[in-house]
């Protein structure tokens, strides 16, 4: 299935980013009334992080509280934090390239794959590109030793322009619990179940962020390509996060015995009955494919996977929701009526598989 038409023309564009922007500004100012954001510490680039490739297209600020990734025809970018942890809190702000970006992945995630070739673990963000004037997409995926044969991604609409503003995008890992926010609005959660063994991430990991071409694959399955033209792609990070304890990945002990990750009864460990109904409410709006529902993939269920009756019959035995068209259609409609995805009066308080 096409994930885009073909691009609106530029009065047709226009209006939809205006809506977009109405739909935003709806949302960001009914959360600010009631949610305090995260009470967690940044860090400078240089006291955490280090170059992974393509270092002459990472710019950092004269402060080094920002860094940005850039994308051209001959390379792409990426930073790792310079530790590995048992555990903990990864977080960003992060604003997306602009304009046409289709065929660009920008991914902010954490993983062991450089010391765990083949039973690595890893928990994602992927933004899969865009054709300018429609909406954004994005998946997550958790993989655990190795387990890409049983991915378990999820892939979603924005209910903004992530190319306008800066975001927080965070990721929240327990030994029990993993967790991922966009500002501080929980949009996924995968409670631990025994069942799934090794396939829940256990070993140390670090905190990654790149941008490179993934035209064969990220915007509408490789229909829509990387253009050049349009070089350099920059995707801009700022108010970094590493809240957790650093550990020896082969040993997968800490380094450091009198560390305390401090998780366990924070602002981000707790999810409110207000953040809950948000979190359902922005799944069932904006999520269009969960591996929970693919039963050609998995003709039973992964184990942590909690099947509603009810909400299993809104998407297709392929994971992917019936009537997308529509709904999309009506999200439009609520966009220029600027309600947010938190109902009327808002909220208070590798490896790919193609779907």
């Amino acid at each position: 299935m096409s994930i885009y038409s073909i691009p609106l023309p530029p009065d047709a564009a226009e209006r939809s980013s205006t809506r977009l922007l109405l739909l935003s500004a709806a949302i960001i100012l009914s959360y600010a009334a009631a949610a305090a954001a995260f009470n967690v510490t940044t860090i400078p680039f240089n006291q955490g992080f280090t170059a992974l490739f393509g270092e002459p297209n990472i710019l950092r600020s004269p402060r080094d509280d920002a860094v940005s990734l850039h994308l051209d025809r001959y390379t792409g970018s990426g930073f790792k934090s310079s530790d590995l942890y048992n555990h903990g809190f990864f977080s960003a702000k992060i604003k997306l390239p602009s304009d046409y970006t289709a065929g660009i992945v920008v991914a902010f995630y954490t993983t062991n794959g450089d010391v765990f070739e083949k039973t690595h673990d890893e928990l994602d963000f992927e933004f899969l590109g865009n054709v300018k004037g429609k909406e954004w997409r994005f998946q997550t995926n958790v993989y655990g030793n190795g387990s890409t044969n049983r991915g378990r991604e999820e892939r979603y609409f924005l209910w903004f322009d992530p190319s306008l503003d800066f975001h927080r995008y965070s990721i929240l890992w327990t030994n029990q619990t993993i967790r991922f926010y966009i500002d501080e609005i929980p949009i996924r959660e995968m409670v631990r179940n025994e069942a799934m063994g090794g396939d829940y991430p256990q070993k140390p990991m670090g905190l990654y962020a790149t941008i490179w071409d993934a035209s064969d694959w990220a915007t509408s399955g490789g229909k829509y390509k990387v253009n050049y033209k349009y070089a350099p792609f920059a995707a801009h990070f700022t108010d970094l996060v590493l809240h957790g304890c650093a550990a020896d990945p082969l040993q997968q002990v800490v380094l450091d015995p009198g560390c305390d990750g401090g998780l366990g009864g924070s602002d981000a460990d707790v999810v409110t009955p207000k953040q809950r109904a948000a979190m359902d409410r922005f799944r069932h709006k904006y999520m269009y494919y969960s591996y929970c529902y693919d039963s050609l993939r998995y003709p039973e269920p992964l184990p942590e996977c909690v099947v509603d009756p009810a909400e299993r019959t809104r998407f297709k035995e392929t994971g992917r929701l019936k009537f997308e068209r529509r709904r999309r259609h009506r999200a439009r409609r609520s966009a220029s009526r600027s309600e947010g995805i938190f109902g009327k009066g808002g909220y208070k308080s590798s490896n790919h598989y193609e779907y």
